[in-house]
């Protein structure tokens, strides 16, 4: 009830503990802090919040229009909903070295236990589109160096995305990997990877964990869970999955609602009410509203 029974810290080493081990790591994305109970419940090891989901959500197209005040908030929405780990998207860090610090202070506070920063230059793209530019290595490897040097909680995740496989090939994909697992990073976050070999390059490039992306109509085939294992990928996220089918049933819903006047029809696909109420874990406020509001009145007259 109100908030996650497990502090942020041991969340990050949650996190680190998961990465560490020789399964992979499923993070599916939360569209909406609701959805974070439900991944729990399902049996998943983590949630993550996508900045792409976000900016949608707002009307916005991902091109890093999202401020960090804005991300902060959602990533603390999300991670108060859930006892597992949140890995959030900050995507360049909103700024330069000085910007990064503080987008890194701002998200630990927010309760996140991981993070990751990319490589485009602004206005960025979504990593899956074409016409991607990456900032140089030196301004690449200050981002992770600046996130690294930042964060107060050591077991904070400091993740490196890397669009540059869209930009100069896989060649330059391991050599700038290379660059920020030496300039800190935890994780390597390779963007769009055509092939499992692909990822198997960039795992053998490097000795920390390695993150793939499975997004759909994205440049990547939509490998299995056990695919991306057998090739040595230790975290996989699903970041716009459950906005997708989310968007797709209200849009079906909606026109029948505008061709019938009534969704009477539809009724059976929603959500009951009964388990909106288990995942708001309703029944658990309403019996802390009663044992602090309830009292007995007494009888007689009072007297000061």
């Amino acid at each position: 009830m109100l908030s996650s029974s497990v502090t942020p810290n041991e969340k990050r080493k949650a996190l680190r503990a998961g990465l560490a081990t020789d399964t992979i790591q499923r993070f599916p994305g939360a569209f909406t802090p609701l959805t974070a109970p439900l991944i729990q419940e399902l049996g998943f090891e983590g949630v993550y919040s996508s900045g792409a989901v976000m900016a949608a959500e707002l009307g916005l197209p991902d091109i890093g229009l999202t401020t960090l005040s804005e991300v902060a908030e959602r990533g603390r929405q999300i991670a108060r909903m859930t006892d597992l780990p949140t890995l959030i998207d900050a995507d360049t860090g909103f700024g330069e070295a000085m910007n990064v610090a503080r987008a890194v202070h701002e998200l630990e506070d927010a309760g996140v236990a991981g993070l990751h920063l990319e490589d485009q230059v602004n206005p960025k793209r979504c990593g899956h589109l074409d016409g991607k530019e990456v900032v140089s290595l030196d301004a690449a490897v200050q981002r992770i160096a600046a996130a690294v040097r930042a964060r107060r909680d050591d077991d904070l995740v400091i993740m490196a995305r890397t669009d540059i496989r869209g930009v100069a090939g896989l060649d330059a994909a391991k050599d700038r990997a290379k660059a920020l697992e030496a300039a800190g990073a935890d994780a390597i976050f390779p963007e769009a990877m055509a092939t499992l070999e692909e990822f198997e390059a960039i795992r053998s490039a490097v000795d920390v964990p390695i993150l793939a992306n499975m997004t759909e109509f994205g440049k990547s085939a939509l490998f299995t869970h056990q695919q991306l294992q057998d090739v040595g990928v230790d975290i996989v996220i699903h970041p716009v999955s459950l906005l997708r089918v989310a968007m797709g049933a209200i849009e079906r819903e909606l026109g029948l609602l505008a061709e019938a006047g009534t969704l009477e029809r539809a009724v059976e696909r929603m959500q009951t009410r009964a388990r909106l109420y288990e995942l708001n874990d309703y029944a658990a406020y309403n019996a802390f509203d009663e044992g602090v509001f309830n009292f007995e009145v007494p009888g007689g007259r009072a007297h000061d």
